[in-house]
């Protein structure tokens, strides 16, 4: 009788999840995807790229996640969904990346925040390609693969609890969690920013200053081809994918200074080979490439930033029309806030 009713139960609680879709597994053109009520990224994006209710998209990690597609939209008049997945590696990005454009063949736009983790030497090492966050590989599959297996990977409590929250927002009980564009305010509200608290952050408690090596190491043209950045072939591979009509922004977030390698050391010429080398992609596929992450009046600035990483509400503000600005065809802004590396052009507007 126990085994009997553990059994039902279990196949009601799985029967309802399937009802409730948390994770929005028949999301289409014709099926708006699920509220998202849950934070895990990873398992909420893959319904928003199947959904077809937008045309263009941003992808990276926290630093490109401040964008909202609400300024996006009123800038570039187009559909924006942000899918900047918290400390996502470049194997993850290209994942959400190839899932967008096998829903949306022709999009506008694309902008992808590039991190230096693109740069780094070991990012096609299996114990790189995966962060400790749980990654579900199935859901960024083709549907048609596995359509029905798929629901077997609801069978478990946390799709239940999941479940349960999209019933309570449909009944008007809670909120969603993350809106339903991908935006989410994830920094604290600017009304709790302490300044001496954020240099805390942003400097780890040692000095609040960069030394530059002296003399400044310069690779050698030898140097330079012996670097290997193996997550640049998998975005020669994800620019191949994209339609010509479409228009591609690869932009370097404006990270504090205070995490960018210092100034001329080896990692900082490492950077700038590596920086170069994207510039080269960006060229052969005619992207725009926005270079925000180098030491400026922005970057150096420590009332900007919450941490190392993360800027206000209000630079994330400036970010998102400086790359207005850029695509309209400025090369720099006045406050030297960004550069532009490699131009297709013609504006992209």
């Amino acid at each position: 009788m126990f085994a009997v009713v553990a059994l039902g139960t279990s196949l009601v609680l799985w029967a309802f999840a399937i009802v409730m879709d948390p994770y929005g597994l028949r999301a289409g053109p014709q099926h708006p995807p699920t509220t998202i009520m849950d934070i895990n990224q990873r398992y909420m994006y893959p319904q928003l790229a199947r959904g077809g209710q937008f045309e263009s998209a941003v992808f990276g990690t926290s630093t490109i996640r401040l964008l909202n597609p609400e300024q996006l939209n009123a800038l570039f008049h187009e559909r924006f969904v942000n899918f900047g997945m918290n400390a996502s590696t470049p194997w993850e990005q290209k994942q959400i990346f190839e899932l967008f454009l096998r829903h949306m063949p022709n999009p506008k736009t694309l902008v992808l925040g590039l991190d230096l983790s693109w740069c780094s030497e070991t990012a096609d090492r299996p114990d790189q390609r995966l962060t400790f966050r749980s990654f579900p590989a199935w859901m960024y599959q083709p549907e048609e693969a596995n359509r029905l297996g798929n629901y077997a990977h609801l069978f478990n409590f946390r799709t239940v609890e999941i479940a349960a929250r999209v019933a309570l927002n449909g009944a008007g009980v809670m909120p969603e969690r993350i809106r339903g564009d991908g935006y989410e305010v994830f920094v604290p509200p600017d009304s709790r920013y302490d300044l001496e608290k954020a240099r805390a952050y942003i400097w780890g408690g040692g000095p609040a200053r960069l030394t530059p090596v002296e003399p400044p190491v310069v690779l050698s043209d030898k140097d330079e081809d012996r670097l290997a950045f193996p997550a640049l072939g998998w975005l020669d591979g994800m620019l191949d994918r994209v339609p010509p009509s479409a228009k591609v922004i690869l932009a370097f977030p404006p990270v504090h200074v205070a995490v960018q390698p210092r100034p001329g050391s080896e990692a900082a010429a490492q950077e700038k080979a590596c920086k170069r080398r994207i510039t080269e992609v960006a060229r052969r596929h005619r992207a725009l490439v926005v270079d925000f992450r180098y030491p400026s009046p922005v970057t150096t600035d420590d009332a900007n930033y919450w941490d190392p990483l993360h800027h206000r509400l209000g630079i994330a503000q400036r970010f998102t029309r400086a790359l207005h600005s850029a695509c309209a065809g400025t090369q720099q802004d006045a406050d030297d806030f960004f550069k532009v590396l490699s131009d297709p052009g013609t504006p992209c507007l």
